[in-house]
């Protein structure tokens, strides 16, 4: 009697399985809105040579400054209109935010492998060294890093491989004080102490110990270096010392588009509004990682 009650009110067995994607159902509105923007901008960039209609750097004098789509001159094919030259804004769009965030990402892997690397260093071995790194730290933060941007580029050229080493030693000193700083904190709490005495070595203490606790203020500072790294290419090929026409990215078509935005401002707002989404993605992104990959938060 009691087996045939409890196969009653059982509910049936169906066979079927609910599957959930913890990226998105542990995140609010905003953030599925940021991981939105930032799936479409990273499938945009890499699928450019197939998702662009026309070729980036064609011109056609005949069709220069036509409008994008809805006002009266637009021509077909032509979404976000056309520019000075007549190339279209729209491939060139998408080619630019696909060689921005190439560089963007390469500067803030390369500033984070320095700046971490010297952080921890410093934390951990203290002393000497640790004086010579946080003084490097005071003098790259005195001197503003335009000038020194400038500087390099002055002397080395204009080229990808200048303008990728520029951007990666951009903001190398805030994860150097970060590091050093969480270092610092940890290496006096127990259970570092009990590594230590256990005989654990100091690459052990630093990988299995110190690193796990400093990944959430790293993840918010490379978040942020990424969207300033992204702003600072910008203003670069804004001053035209980025990379070197007919190249596009999107800081140089915002600088060559501001002398034509009286008349033609699709010219400057495209590219400016693919920034904007870029910036937004990744800060909101960023943040919601960090939660993500604090320890301390997971324990609680």
């Amino acid at each position: 009697m009691t087996d045939a009650t409890h196969n009653l009110s059982s509910p049936p067995n169906t066979g079927t399985r609910t599957y959930r994607l913890p990226i998105w159902s542990d995140a609010n509105w905003i953030v599925r809105i940021a991981l939105l923007i930032g799936l479409i901008l990273i499938v945009t960039a890499l699928a450019a040579p197939w998702v662009a209609p026309f070729d980036p750097n064609a011109q056609s004098l005949i069709s220069r400054l036509r409008p994008p789509i809805g006002f009266e001159r637009y021509k077909e094919g032509f979404y976000f209109g056309t520019d000075e030259l007549g190339r279209d804004i729209f491939s060139r769009c998408i080619y630019g935010l696909r060689l921005t965030f190439a560089l963007a990402l390469a500067g803030a892997v390369i500033g984070l492998l320095i700046g971490g690397t010297l952080g921890l260093m410093a934390g951990i071995i203290g002393g000497v060294f640790e004086e010579v790194i946080m003084g490097l730290v005071d003098a790259q933060i005195a001197i503003p890093f335009t000038l020194i941007a400038l500087l390099i580029l002055a002397v080395m050229g204009s080229s990808l491989d200048v303008m990728i080493l520029v951007l990666g030693v951009y903001g190398w000193e805030q994860y150097t004080r970060i590091v050093r700083g969480e270092v610092k904190k940890l290496i006096q709490m127990p259970f570092v102490e009990a590594a230590r005495a256990a005989g654990a070595t100091p690459l052990r203490i630093a990988v299995r110990h110190i690193l796990p606790n400093v990944v959430s203020p790293i993840v918010v500072q490379f978040t942020l270096n990424f969207s300033n790294i992204v702003i600072l290419e910008s203003t670069l090929s804004f001053l035209g010392l980025g990379v070197q026409p007919p190249t596009a990215t999107l800081g140089s078509m915002v600088g060559i588009g501001r002398d034509y935005l009286p008349t033609a401002p699709w010219i400057v707002l495209a590219p400016a509004m693919v920034i904007l989404l870029l910036t937004f993605a990744v800060q909101i992104l960023g943040d919601w990682l960090r939660d993500k990959a604090d320890v301390r938060l997971r324990s609680r």
